[in-house]
């Protein structure tokens, strides 16, 4: 089944109103300012000389998504998609997909595909004239070494020689303020000097650093002289060898911002204690200075700066998120690959059945705002829920199978004879969405969920169960239900093995009862149950997936998570469905009538062979 897709985030606003929140309230305070309306687009990132050639910009606001390229993207991360394009869309803006790759060791171009792919899945777009490639910060490395060479010049920045354990010691903590570097004092020339054999690889890895010179005594630690350059030979997959320094992400995020006239940079709240920071260095890069020798230096960054703002990141429950312990998952083989239906990663959830449409409703349900909180698994399962109910087609399927014989089909039917019987593919279709009959046929054996069937049934229990002994010590009748979309059977007995376990169920077929004729209603039945016959069922594969953990915060507190794992999460079935789903393609979703939503595994199923995942049952199990 299909999903719509959303407009591009540059689309112009939707006419639906949105639920407002703080983010919304700073943009519409922001556009009815004007407070960027001054700015100009050259058509590509730039300085601020770039910048100044262009035209007004076309773009209201322009927002960001800067993931690293250092692994998959979780349901984390479409959270913040969904605000960053979705605030850009609906204010006739633009949001940038940006790869912040400035750590070489970690990062890799697979993962720059898997992101794209993502972005995309969920029905995302960054581009704009001229422009079709999302942009990364390597290709700004050469704009922050000169950047870096200013803030040398004008006395904001030092080469600092200490070791890391010293740096770290003298930088302080909470309760005692950091020590000036014994670097420090260096005159701006020598600076440079060391700076530029930083660059040209004079020197060993981790042996100097390039750091700010703000304030050691500062109460936010992130003031005290924060590291901008690092020496790391890495090949990076972008720039190659042409660097042996690297920007620190601190560093490079706010430049990259400006470089491409970001309006509102979002961010998680874990960077609130950055943002002096993010601040300061946008001032110093922006502001002219005179250099000793007369002539004027700065002005780097176009105008005005870009603001930034944090929101609580996704606490979801039931869920971890940590790269490296999803990481440790794939790696220790207790999940079969990032893409594992049980993985909270994007292709985990795509391939589990998850949709753009129910990853999109959910970020709106759940809100933005700046205190944390948890969100129960239970409400990303219901938007999902709320998404297929009226687009995935319908479909019987019995999981766990046992035979039910017809006794007197021959004789009521005829000899060999099968049923056409049909049942619609959606029960109320949405207005002028198609809605195609599922065909298939009824014969003397049939199979049946074992849960159908009881021998000695439970009060109140009303599918299949044989003649018993009423009370006065007559024989009372086997109980009557309906075959969907078929006749009205009444059961007679069943068969055991050795064991005592059931292996076959008998009843008999009540002709002229057959849905949708005028003597459907001339039995009364107080169930009916679902079914597939035995001459047109199809075997398939079916693995029912749960929660990967058994404990809601499985790594709260410094717990193991390991420890949490759920040994029931997997299980797989051999199950028999109706020959309408043996049509089913890759990725095609389903209700499979009774269990739940399914969908044909993006990479197993294939024709002759399916293979479905559960993606999310019909009710909550794990409600309270």
């Amino acid at each position: 089944m299909s999903t719509p897709t959303p407009a591009p985030a540059s689309a112009a606003a939707p006419e639906a109103a949105k639920p407002g929140n703080f983010l919304r309230q700073i943009i519409e305070h922001d556009l009815d300012l004007g407070t960027y309306a001054s700015r100009r687009w050259a058509g590509s990132p730039g300085d601020a000389t770039h910048h100044a050639r262009g035209e007004p910009d076309p773009a209201r606001i322009r927002t960001r998504f800067p993931p690293e390229p250092n692994g998959h993207l979780h349901v984390g991360h479409a959270k913040s998609i969904c605000i960053n394009f979705g605030l850009a869309r609906d204010y006739g803006g633009v949001c940038h997909l940006r790869f912040d790759d400035t750590n070489p060791e970690k990062e890799d171009a697979q993962y720059v595909d898997s992101i794209i792919d993502a972005v995309q899945w969920l029905g995302f777009d960054w581009r704009q004239p001229g422009n079709d490639r999302p942009y990364q910060a390597s290709d700004y490395f050469g704009f922050m070494y000169r950047a870096a060479e200013y803030l040398i010049e004008a006395g904001h920045a030092y080469v600092d020689e200490q070791t890391v354990e010293q740096i770290r010691v003298n930088r302080g903590d909470f309760g005692r303020p950091g020590v000036n570097s014994p670097f420090r004092s260096r005159s701006p020339a020598e600076n440079l000097a060391r700076f530029r054999e930083m660059r040209d690889g004079l020197h060993e890895d981790g042996s100097m650093v390039l750091r700010a010179k703000i304030d050691m005594a500062s109460p936010n630690i992130n003031m005290r002289d924060p590291t901008l350059y690092r020496i790391r030979r890495a090949t990076h997959h972008n720039t190659g060898d042409t660097w042996c320094i690297y920007p620190m992400y601190t560093y490079a995020h706010p430049i990259e911002d400006a470089l491409e006239q970001i309006t509102h940079s979002l961010c998680t709240l874990e960077f609130e204690d950055q943002r002096p920071f993010y601040d300061w260095l946008l001032e110093r890069l922006s502001e002219t200075t005179k250099h000793p020798d007369g002539r004027t230096m700065g002005g780097l960054l176009p105008g005005p700066p870009p603001r930034q703002y944090e929101f609580a990141r996704l606490n979801l429950t039931y869920v971890i998120t940590s790269k490296r312990k999803l990481a440790q998952l794939v790696y220790d083989h207790k999940v079969s690959g990032w893409d594992d239906p049980r993985m909270p990663t994007l292709v985990g959830l795509r391939r589990r059945g998850y949709t753009p449409a129910a990853l999109q409703l959910f970020a709106e349900r759940i809100g933005v705002s700046k205190s944390a909180s948890w969100i129960d698994y239970s409400t990303l399962e219901g938007c999902l829920r709320e998404d297929l109910e009226s687009k995935a087609h319908r479909g019987m399927a019995v999981l766990n199978p046992v035979k039910l014989v017809l006794s007197n089909w021959d004789e009521a039917m005829g000899a060999g004879h099968l049923e056409p019987c049909t049942l619609p593919a959606l029960p109320h279709p949405p207005e002028g969405v198609d809605n195609p009959m599922r065909h298939f046929r009824l014969g003397k054996e049939v199979w049946i969920e074992r849960e159908d069937f009881e021998e000695t049934p439970p009060k109140g229990y009303k599918r299949l169960y044989p003649p018993r002994p009423g009370a006065g010590g007559e024989t009372l009748q086997g109980n009557r239900v309906r075959l969907k979309g078929g006749y009205v059977i009444e059961c007679s007995g069943c068969t055991k093995d050795a064991s005592g376990k059931i292996t076959e169920v008998q009843a008999r077929v009540e002709p002229h009862t057959k849905s949708g004729t005028p003597g459907a209603d001339s039995v009364k039945v107080r169930a009916a149950i679902t079914w597939v016959g035995v001459a047109d069922g199809v075997p398939a594969e079916v693995r029912m997936y749960d929660r990967l953990f058994l404990d809601a915060q499985p790594d709260a507190g410094g717990k193991d998570f390991i420890e949490s794992l759920n040994p029931d999460s997997l299980k797989v079935l051999t199950a028999i469905v109706e020959p309408s789903l043996a049509n089913a393609r890759p990725d095609d979703k389903f209700q499979f009538e009774r269990h739940g939503y399914f969908v044909a595994d993006r990479l197993d199923h294939r024709a002759g062979a399916p293979v479905f995942n559960l993606a999310v049952g019909l009710k909550d199990r794990w409600e309270k």
